[in-house]
């Protein structure tokens, strides 16, 4: 017979979160997460909320990226937006730039010719990341893509050839979490 009370949810105060305050204290992933030009706020959000799940450091929105204070990104970020250091910049570009002149490695999350399939990828330990992720029509711009310093994919094997960028979000920076070793 199974025992039902060794599988019972945790309650909230067992789940050892920090706030906000206590996140910003901790030591840097090396991880920055680029947003080129997403449309949703709610995909904002939910980048948001796997960006502090994962402990990334920053988020960046660029171009039409809704851009806190915004009830459509608080409702799916529950608060990431507050515990997440984020900057705007009007060009993706401009991020780019400002990551690799702080000894970041540009990567690109798309489908393209001679990008690495993420079960072939291991991140470096030590090394600190830029991942990009791009709009929800047309993904991550071209010249973003030219200036990286790679490009990652993620395996699928459906029918359907893209993930949401939420999803996508979740499941490389899950890749890419501090303490994986």
């Amino acid at each position: 017979m199974i025992d039902n009370m060794k599988h019972r949810k945790k309650l909230g105060i067992e789940m050892g979160r920090v706030t906000a305050e206590e996140y910003k204290a901790l030591p840097d992933s090396g991880i920055a997460v680029v947003l080129d030009n997403v449309r949703s706020a709610h995909n904002v959000g939910s980048v948001f909320r796997s960006a502090d799940s994962f402990k990334a450091d920053r988020v960046f929105l660029c171009g039409i990226c809704a851009t806190p204070p915004s009830a459509e990104i608080h409702k799916s970020a529950l608060g990431a937006e507050f515990s997440v250091d984020w900057e705007y910049c009007s060009r993706t570009m401009d991020a780019i730039e400002k990551l690799r002149a702080e000894g970041y490695e540009i990567l690109c999350v798309e489908q393209a010719l001679d990008s690495i399939m993420l079960d072939r990828f291991t991140p470096e330990t030590g090394k600190r990341y830029a991942l990009v992720f791009g709009n929800e029509v047309d993904g991550v711009d071209q010249e973003v893509i030219e200036a990286s310093d790679g490009v990652i994919e993620i395996p699928q094997y459906g029918t359907k050839h893209s993930l949401n960028i939420s999803v996508t979000a979740g499941i490389i920076l899950w890749h890419f979490r501090p303490g994986q070793d």
